[in-house]
């Protein structure tokens, strides 16, 4: 690789940490490039050299918050043997947490929207349909007879359960609940939503 390239890949690393520590102190409205730019020193008009657009610049920031939140659910996971119940609690709680701790970073994944007529790009797209697999494995060693597709249905399903209290929760303006109460009642729920799916009836 050539200096050029060594340096540009510097500056890329540097400007995408930039603005996480940006998004993590203030949210999406703190990504501003000049300032970016100027606490990385380069010109304002370089970074358009180092990402696409700001666009780009925020999807990189949230590669980097999904691949810690892969680490945190795989490590919840491997804790200790369990059962594909007890996985789904414990998933569903290190989600919580991580979104407890990781606030700004958490939510610009779920706030940024891309410009108009503008798609996400498949690289990002494939980085958060891979985090379902956490989900989907033990829903399979659950029902062994459903369809991946039925399968993949009942973990967006669990998500959406488990997101919406966790938005809920944590939301200030609204009906915050202290985090260690939030923990308890996901854990109840998500056993029951579990215990419910896999009762006589099905």
């Amino acid at each position: 690789m050539s200096k050029a390239l060594i340096r540009r890949a510097k500056f890329r690393e540097e400007l995408i940490q930039a603005a996480e520590r940006a998004i993590a102190a203030g949210g999406l409205g703190a990504v501003k490039t000049r300032e970016l730019a100027r606490e990385i020193g380069v010109a304002n008009g370089a970074v358009y050299n180092l990402v696409e657009d700001v666009d780009e610049l925020i999807l990189r920031v949230g590669s980097r918050t999904l691949a810690r939140l892969d680490a945190a659910l795989t490590s919840a996971e491997s804790n200790a043997p369990a059962s594909p119940r007890e996985t789904l609690v414990r998933i569903a709680v290190a989600y919580c947490d991580f979104a407890a701790e990781n606030l700004e970073l958490w939510r610009a994944l779920f706030e940024h929207r891309m410009a108009p007529g503008k798609p996400v790009p498949e690289w990002a797209v494939d980085e958060q349909m891979n985090l379902f697999r956490h989900i989907y494995r033990p829903l399979a060693d659950l029902f062994p007879k459903r369809t991946p597709a039925e399968l993949g249905v009942t973990a967006r399903s669990l998500f959406s359960a488990v997101h919406g209290m966790v938005l809920l929760g944590l939301e200030q303006k609204l009906i915050a609940v202290p985090v260690i109460e939030l923990r308890k009642e996901i854990a109840v729920i998500v056993g029951a939503m579990v215990d419910g799916l896999t009762g006589p009836a099905h």
